[in-house]
């Protein structure tokens, strides 16, 4: 029970109701003086000092400790007398047990002010929120350390506004150090200071790019694996959008557009008839009260598509029953529905004959398979094959077959999806896909292989060596979890301090 007090030897323990009374004193023995470091034993006076332990029982534990007041033998000593002190146990100026001060400190680490009050009162270790912070901020925390890979990137301390920048070990996770923001300049110097880095892993950032080629010119910039294949899925969803045209009358030439068709349709024709008039993009933006990038993507469309959304209906019993009462209904269109509902009870329905209502009237019977979304298509054509199931698999080759640069972009984000998996040579093969982008009709892939091409050096490392910078990503996740509990009532100071604690 008093395991942590065995440097004590304890006298007397006694039972004060919330509160046992544990009364010790020190095992004697000379102690060298604080100030010459020579022993002695010599007793000046006692005096008693009271500390908080570790709770027994959920009630809380209060250590009576008699220490002596010892005299220093060498006579120009500067200090006569001196306090006994009991490392590991009774510190200089320490009203806590040292096992009572982890457990407090892990729970503040953890928790904070107001919340690690709440626990720590729960665990009968009670404390305001005040000491709470007080005792985290008293937490040391790590030195830093420069290792051989770092990583780099920024969270929002206020989003669309300010941002920091936090540094870690890419290879352990473990924090180096969080700066104030996310400035070229800010993130140059710490690298001046901190040299040593050898490989830096980093998203796209230009910034950091930049900084890291002024202060470590020979450090390999890393570009995140991950970032790079966010950034292909924008640009393939984006000509999936430019190709609705293909693809929807592939799937279902018949369905009708609505007014969002006809209004796209309106605003194609409009900005085609003043880009044929030699009218530049921003004043095509300007006249037609339209943002850039929406005239951008309309200049891009070789003709007007309409984004057409499929019906969302989940599976049914009486899926499996389509084919008999389409077959029937083609043969009479006036049949009672609740004959159809008999005849498929035959072939084991299950249903209820409200169901069958409903799946008539929503004309699920005579309707042709809805076309689908974009997303959807995207979803397919940048899943796994191996994670598709069979009838997915088939509707992604209808979908692909549908005209030849959809064949070509599945090609092309299959090509690049085995890239991600770092290899000696991929920056060949890279050299290759980017190559076969250029000769394809994909203008949104055109600006994704630019963009690779001017940060060409750290793309080549992303797609060669090992490192990656998820591990940061994954602290930036435990980031914002921290600054939710704090919901804006501390500092940058508080925050950097718990972030590198974690």
């Amino acid at each position: 029970m008093f395991s942590g007090l065995s440097a004590l030897a304890v006298e007397d323990a006694a039972d004060g109701g919330d509160v046992v009374l544990v009364s010790a004193r020190t095992r004697g023995g000379p102690v060298p003086c604080p100030a010459c470091g020579t022993p002695t034993e010599k007793v000046h006076g006692f005096h008693t000092r009271t500390l908080a332990d570790v709770p027994v029982d959920g009630r809380r534990v209060r250590v009576c400790v008699r220490l002596r007041r010892l005299v220093c033998p060498v006579l120009d000593c500067p200090r006569q007398t001196f306090r006994e002190q009991v490392p590991g146990v009774v510190e200089r100026h320490q009203r806590r047990t040292n096992r009572f001060a982890t457990q407090l400190g892990a729970v503040v680490k953890e928790l904070a002010g107001r919340a690690g009050a709440r626990i720590s009162h729960f665990l009968a270790i009670p404390v305001s929120r005040s000491s709470a912070l007080r005792t985290l901020t008293a937490l040391p925390v790590p030195a830093v350390r420069v290792p051989r890979v770092i990583g780099i990137d920024d969270f929002a301390l206020k989003r669309r506004h300010r941002y920091a920048t936090v540094v870690i070990d890419a290879e352990t996770g473990e924090r180096i150090d969080v700066l104030p923001d996310r400035a070229l300049e800010t993130v140059a110097a710490w690298l001046r200071e901190h040299p040593g880095a050898e490989y830096v892993c980093r998203d796209g950032s230009g910034s950091y790019g930049e900084a890291i080629r002024q202060a470590l010119p020979e450090a390999v910039q890393v570009s995140d694996r991950w970032h790079l294949w966010k950034n292909l899925c924008e640009k393939a969803h984006a000509e999936i959008r430019s190709h609705a045209a293909c693809w929807s009358a592939a799937v279902n030439p018949a369905l009708p557009g609505g007014v969002r068709e006809q209004t796209t349709r309106e605003r194609w024709q409009q900005v085609h008839a003043l880009l044929d008039k030699g009218v530049g993009l921003l004043e095509c933006a300007r006249r037609l009260d339209l943002a850039l990038n929406t005239v951008k993507r309309y200049a891009r469309m070789k003709e007007p598509t309409g984004e057409k959304t499929a019906p969302r209906y989940k599976p049914t019993l009486v899926d499996p029953h389509r084919p008999h009462l389409r077959a029937r209904r083609a043969a009479d269109p006036a049949v009672p529905v609740q004959q159809l509902f008999r005849e498929i009870q035959e072939q084991g329905y299950t249903g209820s004959l409200n169901l069958l209502y409903k799946y008539v009237t929503q004309g699920r019977i005579e309707g042709e398979r809805p076309v689908t979304t974009p997303q959807r298509f995207s979803r397919l054509l940048l899943s796994r094959p191996e994670n598709l199931r069979d009838k997915d698999t088939a509707f992604l080759r209808e979908l692909t077959s549908s005209c030849p640069e959809l064949g070509k972009l599945a090609n092309l984000t299959g090509q690049f999806a085995q890239l991600l998996t770092p290899t000696e040579g991929n920056d060949a093969k890279l050299t290759k896909w980017i190559a076969q982008v250029r000769a394809a009709d994909l203008p949104h892939l055109h600006s994704f292989a630019n963009g690779l091409e001017l940060d060409r050096a750290a793309v080549d490392a992303g797609l060669t060596l090992p490192y990656h910078n998820g591990r940061t990503e994954g602290v930036n996740t435990r980031t914002k979890m921290i600054t939710r509990q704090m919901h804006g009532r501390a500092g940058f100071p508080l925050l950097r301090h718990r972030i590198l604690l974690q």
